[in-house]
Order: C-alpha cells, then sequence, then structure tokens
C-alpha cells in the first residue's frame, strides 16, 4: 500500500461511504473500486484500510490547519 496523492484533491461534494459527511479520505482498493471516508471513520477503519489498500489519498489535515 502507498500513501501517495491521487487527483484530483477532494472537496466538500465528496462525501463519507459510511455516514455522509466531507469525505477527507479517499481509499483505491487493490480488487478495483474506491471508498470515501470523513475522518471520524477513516480513524476508525484505518488499520483495516491500509490491508485493502493499493491507494491512500489522506487530507485529514485540512483539519488541523
Amino acid at each position: 500500500m502507498t500513501e501517495t496523492a491521487v487527483n484530483p484533491t477532494l472537496t466538500a461534494r465528496d462525501r463519507c461511504d459510511r455516514c455522509g459527511a466531507q469525505a477527507y479520505m479517499r481509499v483505491i482498493l487493490r480488487s478495483g473500486g474506491e471508498l470515501m471516508f470523513c475522518a471520524h471513520h477513516a480513524a476508525a477503519h484505518r488499520e483495516k484500510l491500509t490491508q485493502v489498500a493499493e491507494r491512500i489519498q489522506d487530507e485529514t489535515s485540512k483539519l488541523h490547519g
């Protein structure tokens, strides 16, 4: 798994697949497809996501700036 940027950057239109909040993480799966998560769900599922991800675009730092 590689944590590299995937373009384009996430915007307010991108929504968490779990709860519908603004997404701050995009996960490109090894099996194909992608998932998006808010900061809360990204943190809650980070360990499992790193096991199944080909790439992760993590923009949660936008919340701490």
